[in-house]
């Protein structure tokens, strides 16, 4: 998918994972929980950004030792906090490992807010 926008301002977020305020593991072992967690941080992180989910243009997710059976998993969290008809540019990596042991899953993202 090609996506293209008029001069914006980026604005780019990373490493998203399901973690608390308090940085406790949501969901250890629990690939839905930690997506859902993930995808409601990524929401926060874009809010204190002053966005919105319409605004991510490309969305990069990646998960610890992916299998296909995982996708419906994925698909309910991201769906869940971006219902809009069309989604942005995304890319699904399985990985090997994430930065800690329990983290299932990452997310980060790119937005383009109009000016």
């Amino acid at each position: 998918m090609v996506i293209t926008h008029e001069p914006t301002k980026v604005i780019y977020i990373s490493g998203q994972v399901a973690v608390d305020r308090d940085k406790r593991v949501i969901g250890a072992g629990d690939l839905r929980g930690q997506a859902l967690q993930a995808f409601q941080n990524l929401e926060a992180a874009i809010t204190a950004a002053r966005a919105t989910v319409a605004d991510v243009v490309k969305l990069n997710i990646y998960v610890k030792d992916y299998k296909p059976t995982d996708a419906p998993l994925i698909h309910e969290a991201l769906r869940k906090h971006f219902p809009q008809k069309t989604l942005p540019a995304t890319t699904w990596l399985g990985v090997q490992a994430l930065a800690q042991e329990n983290f299932l899953i990452e997310v980060d993202a790119i937005l383009a807010v109009e000016r």
